[in-house]
């Protein structure tokens, strides 16, 4: 058990997969918990399994997060509850069809989950954050937010907001006593593969990471102060690299003229 405190997280999607995980590891780390999913049953267990592993507090919120009411519930937990002082937006799924082959009532609630629902959560947080001059905001991405050619192009597209939400959100909070992190994860052995349409043991191995290696890895990517953390990277100069390229583009992005290429183009016509 530990006696460390260090506040109450609330997690999203928290009943299995990443978000349970995410919530072992937290208790562990002094975290009182709101688990917040939508099967009651599960976030009981889990809550149980935890509260006696830790003795930690473990709340529960069996919620539809696509369900405006249910929503609103857990806002209002965000927003009033001093002792919260981090969220994981975990909450979301994939599709591994491709675009023109998938439904497209699907990816209306994919967009309404994995980008909808999560800024509405961190809308709901991050004021009561800045108003205690701490908190943390840990948004779970993917990779495909930077490689969108990898799987669905709607689910590419929700996950490259949620890094460019984070982003965002880092560069207005930073000085304010707020964390935001950006979790990129690869391929990870969990039931979203099977929700996806591609069972997980179709993958190549070598791709696939251990769920609880992902999350330890991204947790230590929080300690080490990481904006944007991808668990497999080996490399973080490519990732720095790659930040750089996109800076350093900044001063050219917006001009009052066309590019001469294309002004060229424009005379010859």
């Amino acid at each position: 058990m530990t006696q460390q405190n260090k506040g109450i997280a609330l997690i999203t999607g928290a009943s299995a997969g990443i978000g349970a995980i995410y919530a072992d590891r937290l208790a562990r780390q002094g975290y009182d918990l709101i688990l917040v999913a939508r099967n009651a049953e599960r976030l009981r267990r889990l809550a149980e399994q935890i509260s006696r592993g830790t003795g930690r507090t473990v709340e529960t919120i069996a919620a539809d997060l696509t369900d405006a009411a249910d929503l609103d519930r857990v806002e209002f937990v965000l927003k009033n509850e001093p002792a919260i002082t981090m969220l994981v937006n975990n909450a979301g799924f994939g599709s591994t069809a491709p675009l023109l082959q998938a439904d497209i009532g699907s990816m209306e609630q994919m967009i309404t989950l994995n980008v909808g629902v999560l800024t509405r959560l961190a809308y709901a947080a991050a004021p009561a954050f800045v108003a205690r001059g701490k908190g943390s905001i840990i948004n779970i991405a993917s990779i495909v937010a930077i490689a969108p050619e990898l799987l669905n192009g709607v689910y590419g597209g929700t996950k490259a907001y949620v890094l460019a939400f984070s982003q965002s959100l880092q560069h207005e909070l930073a000085d304010k006593g707020v964390r935001v992190q950006a979790v990129l994860p690869g391929a990870t052995a969990t039931d979203f593969w099977n929700v996806a349409g591609t069972p997980v043991d179709h993958l190549p191995g070598a791709i696939v990471m251990n769920a609880e290696d992902m999350v330890d890895a991204a947790l230590a990517g929080l300690e080490q102060g990481e904006a944007v953390t991808i668990p497999a990277l080996q490399d973080i100069r490519e990732w720095n690299a790659y930040e750089a390229a996109r800076k350093a583009m900044g001063p050219g992005l917006s001009r009052s003229v066309p590019a001469a290429r294309y002004r060229k183009q424009r005379l010859a016509a």
